[in-house]
């Protein structure tokens, strides 16, 4: 009886390790940045984000010129004015300024805002088809070279090539 256990019990290992060697994994990488990079609608997303720059540019221009005017108008007149006007003129001066220290902080998260808004659908289509990609080829895993996530791995496939072409990038 103990034989037959045995026996019947070295047969499940063998199978069980004839059945895990058959299983291959298929590892394959892709610089996600460099794809992103190559695809077509970047660029019409970085002219958006570079024009919508542009006009908090010219913003925080303005905010600087005007301050800049008080500034110089104060101090060429600070001499004849009276305390209750300098005062005046002052505080005019220092809302100006937190005016514009606001504007930078807001400018600079809604610019962020935006390109994260632009990049979502292009991020998310190049996601789709580095998926499909990996299905179609049999890959178990798809690292991201870009990410420098990978300190060392055995050659794998880099499918960027196929990624591309899916998305009908030359």
């Amino acid at each position: 009886m103990k034989t037959i256990k045995a026996i019947l019990l070295a047969a499940v290992i063998t199978m069980s390790f004839s059945v895990f060697a058959q299983k291959s994994v298929k590892i394959g990488h892709i610089n996600s940045n460099e794809l992103l990079a190559a695809m077509p609608e970047r660029e019409t997303i970085q002219k958006d984000i570079e024009d919508y720059a542009a006009q908090l540019t010219t913003t925080m221009d303005a905010m600087r010129k005007e301050y800049e005017s008080k500034v110089a108008d104060f101090q060429s007149k600070q001499d004849v004015m009276t305390d209750i006007i300098r005062d005046n003129k002052i505080k005019e001066i220092t809302d100006l300024e937190k005016r514009i220290t606001e504007f930078q902080k807001t400018a600079q998260a809604d610019l962020q805002k935006k390109e994260e808004k632009l990049l979502q659908p292009i991020i998310d289509k190049a996601k789709q088809a580095i998926d499909d990609v990996a299905k179609e080829n049999n890959y178990t895993y798809v690292l991201d070279s870009s990410m420098g996530v990978v300190l060392y791995s055995i050659e794998s496939d880099d499918i960027l090539p196929l990624v591309k072409k899916k998305l009908g990038i030359n």
